[in-house]
């Protein structure tokens, strides 16, 4: 089931992205070319941008990629900073559940009271569904990440030195006159 869930968060923000950029190319394009703009073109690249950010931010806590300050959490005994970081991120759940739970009274009061979107003419309580999704999401997988390094001993492992390793390997095989199978595709 989390497989699944891996799947349709990633997918559905490669989607979102996707959409956005498109979208924004097209209405460049079109404002370029022929003088013109599209306001629902605007407005639905706004709510993919905005659902892809929150349902982002899910993803990179199952990921354990947000940004934290980690100097000070790596001079500390391992103990120590396990349970520091296990008592920041019970309070992220809570503010997490916070968050979802009072968007569930804002979509509440736009039912009562509807709001359409200008150009498109969708109700924003549709629209602000991402809020009570990505909360709750992001509020599970970061219950997720402790999970696993407490119960189940995996670390996460740091995204960012992940990432900075791979471009120097890949830059290492160009310097060195080799090419990888990733650099030639």
């Amino acid at each position: 089931m989390l497989a699944k869930l891996n799947y349709i968060e990633d997918y559905a923000c490669r989607f979102l992205l996707g959409l956005f950029v498109i979208l924004l190319f097209v209405q460049v394009v079109m404002r370029v070319t022929l003088g013109i703009g599209m306001a629902w073109i605007e407005e639905l690249a706004r709510y993919a941008f905005v659902w892809f950010v929150f349902l982002g931010a899910a993803h990179a806590a199952h990921l354990s990629a947000h940004n934290r300050l980690q100097t000070h959490i790596k001079l500390m005994p391992r103990k120590v900073a396990n349970t520091l970081l296990l008592l920041v991120d019970l309070i992220w759940v809570a503010f997490c559940l916070v968050l979802a739970y009072k968007s569930l009274d804002l979509i509440g009061l736009l039912l009562e009271f509807p709001y359409d979107s200008p150009a498109l003419g969708w109700s924003l309580a549709y629209v602000y569904f991402v809020f009570p999704i990505a909360f709750t999401l992001m509020a599970f997988r970061v219950l997720q990440v402790q999970y696993l390094k407490l119960f189940k001993g995996i670390e996460p492992g740091d995204v960012d030195a992940q990432e900075v390793s791979r471009i120097t390997e890949e830059t290492s095989h160009y310097s060195d006159g080799k090419t990888s199978s990733k650099a030639e595709g």
